[in-house]
């Protein structure tokens, strides 16, 4: 009997192994906010492989329809969240806006680009969640633009702290495919890691801000 959790190892497996997720706590990645980090995570590779990107989006389905239930519309988050959830609303026969990072600056200067009009009810779509922000940000966009947003579902979450807090502050309910927790018992398993990186890995995402490589 298959267990609950092996859709989400095995979406943690194909991120190891087309390498949109690469774990190094050895010579850690700088991210844009200036943290220095022992994984980078770039799910707009999933596009680039059609099973990946399939099993992507019929999980993607399967969450929305177990989590949701009906839902007039989908929404992607600008990048990552377009082209899967365009391939989501595909799958479910729905209309499919997306949210821009903010309002253009010419034209209708528009966030949400899309017909409002074709429903109320929606389901973002995210790639991946760090801290929350521009994922909370998007939904806001869609709050002031008169819709109900139900929920939302990513590909990957860190499962940071300040994340589950401003989610849970903005009620919005957050499904992820799989997280930080799930990959690295993942990597661990597929011997992508050893168990001293789990440790430094784990000490990580405790004080991702604080976190020293060579320390830990």
């Amino acid at each position: 009997m298959s267990s609950p959790l092996d859709p989400a190892l095995k979406v943690a497996e194909s991120l190891l192994q087309i390498k949109a997720v690469k774990l190094s706590p050895n010579k850690p990645f700088t991210w844009a906010s200036g943290w220095k980090s022992p994984i980078y995570c770039d799910n707009r590779k999933t596009l680039s492989y059609p099973a990946v990107r399939t099993y992507i989006r019929q999980q993607f389905v399967h969450a929305i329809n177990h989590e949701f239930g009906r839902v007039d519309m989908i929404a992607g988050v600008a990048t990552g969240g377009i082209a899967h959830g365009a391939l989501v609303a595909h799958d479910l026969g729905l209309p499919f806006i997306y949210v821009r990072s903010g309002s253009k600056e010419h034209g209708l200067k528009n966030q949400v680009e899309g017909d409002l009009t074709v429903g109320r009810s929606v389901v973002v779509i995210e790639d991946l969640v760090s801290t929350g922000g521009s994922s909370l940000n998007a939904v806001q966009a869609l709050r002031d633009a008169g819709l109900e947003v139900k929920g939302m579902v990513a590909i990957f979450t860190y499962g940071f702290d300040e994340a589950r807090e401003a989610f849970a502050k903005a009620k919005v309910n957050l499904f992820a495919l799989t997280n930080y927790s799930i990959l690295l018992d993942q990597a661990l398993r597929s011997d992508y890691i050893t168990e001293k990186d789990v440790v430094s890995l784990n000490e990580w995402r405790k004080d991702p801000a604080g976190w020293d490589a060579v320390k830990a």
